[in-house]
């Protein structure tokens, strides 16, 4: 686009007018952090055994107790048994208690939950024994929901602009959010988490977006920071707003119904003046670009305005130069497994809260707490170490921190918990990493393209990473050795890639990464400085452009 971004820049780069984006684009991201995690505490275990109400027949003055021990039979601690029990007979109570029965059977008439004072979603749709495993596919069916959601709304958000996707999907977020609370079967529950999680994706991009299309290049890690540390704060309030709220209906309705006062967004969201000019709306964009220059107080000179126009010639640029070229088959290999395992560590991680052995409460709001420190250390350790140490770094640690707790014994709640959080510290550090060190290792022109294709990777894995925890029937350590295993394996693979720190971005797909050489005097943390570049043999002084 021709002029845009000198009249971006005179415009601001981050005045008052992108603060507000910024600090708008800050309450959904609460709302997503809810959506993403609530349904760990809709099903809680809880006591169950079979519903033997048949014998009430021929016994109606029998006790629970008495009930029990003719209906139920035990396991080898003396419990009752939560999915078997004695098949009914034709007898009458004296003979039953005389000779007792033997012939046992699955549960055929429901379940009782004895010590469940409100209903959750595990005692309303009975997500025990034989359906146990519904918990984890509806996970995947979500995780599969925010799939779809990428691939849709990204294409009609470069079709029909971010404004009007951005309200399409907050509409779809708040509508199916809070019909879930009034589902009455457990199908229908699972095709509107479906829904929400595409709308949940739909509200991720196009917020990322439009932060990125109206800040600045120096500004914008700021600006993601900020949104990553907002969801880890929602995590948080999950936690308060699920011990407050045992009642799951009512808690799916209190989590999802603010989402409606995000439609004030209809006053006051611009539409992107990227997108516009792209689009050919010269005008419509002139008006964004004016009142984004009018609340920043600066002034955009008019000759600049004129400037303004679609650019008819593009530099040419395919996302089959990801597979053609081989440096960038390369970075597109190994960049899409590092998103491939950091996914599955975190939402391995994350969605296992219930399997630590300490308060679910009380892990969850730990687990919240430690992402903000590890986002926020995250662009420290980009300055110190480097781009490729520490992607490598933190998916190391991410994966030996879960190999590490497949020897814990179950006993020892306190230590695998604590070690279940420095994993879920190290995994969020390395995706606000992965955000920063994708864009910078690809060409400007397929940027967009090599982003987005390590994004749906990614999202590939959150539907594959409930779907292992159905491993732990077979044994408890099979899901955090694939998680370990796999993610140890991503981050020993990060160390071949380029370290892009200092190195001026590359604009097309010709050649291989250039080479960067800084000063030892020169500060990792300026953002502009000079660096030589040697780039097929020829040195040339470039202007440094780093993200901190």
């Amino acid at each position: 686009m021709s002029g845009i971004g000198e009249n971006l820049k005179a415009a601001g780069e981050f005045g008052p007018f992108q603060r507000r984006l910024v600090l708008f684009s800050l309450p959904p991201c609460l709302i997503l952090a809810f959506h993403q995690f609530c349904q760990l505490f809709m099903v809680v275990d809880v006591p169950h055994y079979c519903n033997t109400d048949w014998i009430r027949a021929v016994g109606p003055n029998l006790t629970e107790e008495e009930q029990l021990n003719l209906t139920v039979p035990r396991d080898a601690d003396g419990e009752y048994e939560q999915c078997s029990m004695y098949s009914p007979v034709d007898w009458d109570l004296d003979s039953i208690m005389a000779y007792g029965l033997n012939a046992t059977e699955k549960c055929s008439s429901g379940w009782v939950y004895p010590t469940a004072l409100q209903p959750s979603l595990l005692t309303e749709f009975d997500l025990v024994c034989d359906r146990k495993n519904l918990n984890d596919v509806s996970q995947s069916i979500y995780m599969l929901g925010m799939f779809l959601g990428a691939m849709i709304f990204g294409l009609l958000s470069d079709r029909f602009g971010r404004r009007p996707v951005l309200l399409i999907s907050i509409l779809l977020e708040g509508l199916f959010g809070v019909g879930i609370a009034l589902v009455p079967h457990f199908y229908v529950y699972l095709a509107f988490r479906c829904v929400v999680g595409a709308s949940v994706s739909g509200i991720m991009m196009t917020l990322l977006a439009l932060a990125t299309e109206w800040v600045g290049v120096s500004y914008r890690p700021q600006a993601v920071l900020l949104s990553h540390c907002c969801f880890a704060a929602g995590q948080m309030i999950l936690a308060g707003l699920s011990y407050g709220i045992p009642n799951w209906r009512l808690l799916q309705i209190v989590g999802s119904a603010p989402i409606f006062i995000l439609f004030l967004f209809i006053w006051v969201l611009p539409e992107s003046a990227r997108w516009l000019v792209t689009k050919g709306k010269i005008e419509e964009a002139k008006k964004y670009l004016k009142k984004a220059a009018s609340i920043n107080k600066r002034t955009i000179p008019p000759e600049l305005l004129d400037q303004l126009k679609c650019e008819t010639q593009t530099k040419s640029g395919s996302i089959l130069d990801l597979l053609r070229k081989k440096h960038l088959l390369k970075v597109t290999l190994i960049m899409s497994c590092a998103w491939f395992v950091n996914s599955l560590v975190y939402y391995g991680l994350s969605l296992n809260v219930t399997n630590f052995g300490l308060d679910i409460y009380l892990t969850q709001l730990a687990f919240g707490a430690v992402e903000i420190p590890g986002r926020v250390g995250c662009i420290l350790m980009l300055q110190w170490f480097g781009r490729k140490k520490s992607q490598g770094g933190f998916l190391l640690l991410s994966g030996l921190v879960c190999l590490i707790i497949t020897v814990i014994p179950e006993d020892q709640p306190v230590v695998i918990t604590v070690l279940a959080t420095i994993g879920k510290f190290t995994a969020s550090a390395s995706f606000s990493s992965a955000y920063v060190y994708t864009a910078e290792l690809f060409p400007t022109i397929i940027r967009q393209s090599g982003v987005g294709l390590c994004s749906m990777v990614a999202r590939v894995a959150g539907i594959i990473a409930p779907l292992i925890l159905l491993l732990e029937q077979h044994h408890r350590a099979i899901p955090m050795a694939i998680y370990g295993g796999t993610t140890v394996l991503g981050g020993l693979l990060c160390f071949l890639l380029p370290e892009t720190r200092g190195v001026e971005l590359a604009d097309g797909t010709e050649g291989g990464q250039p080479t960067a050489v800084v000063h030892e005097n020169d500060s990792s943390s300026s953002e502009t400085g000079h660096v030589k570049v040697k780039d097929g043999g020829q040195v040339n002084e470039n202007t440094k452009n780093t993200y901190f």
